[in-house]
């Protein structure tokens, strides 16, 4: 698991798999209601990665790992 966090934006990417390949990232669900996180998942309904519009519902811990965009691997989308 890897997190990314861009401070700027106040926006957060959790990936649960090592990376994302471009298309990989077959279908969003939009989760609660006030469309503040989208679940991304590949052909198969597997969870790859979830993102969040506002990196403040992170939890502590994962605010001290989250690393800037753009590290170690593509664009989620």
């Amino acid at each position: 698991m890897r997190v990314e966090y861009d401070a700027e934006a106040d926006m957060a990417y959790i990936y649960l798999v090592d990376t994302i390949a471009p298309g990989e990232a077959a279908q969003q669900v939009i989760a609660g209601d006030d469309m503040t996180a989208v679940l991304d998942l590949d052909s198969q309904g597997r969870l790859l990665g979830i993102e969040l519009f506002t990196g403040r519902r992170l939890h502590p811990r994962l605010m001290e790992i989250a690393e800037p965009p753009g590290g170690a691997g593509p664009d989620p989308a």
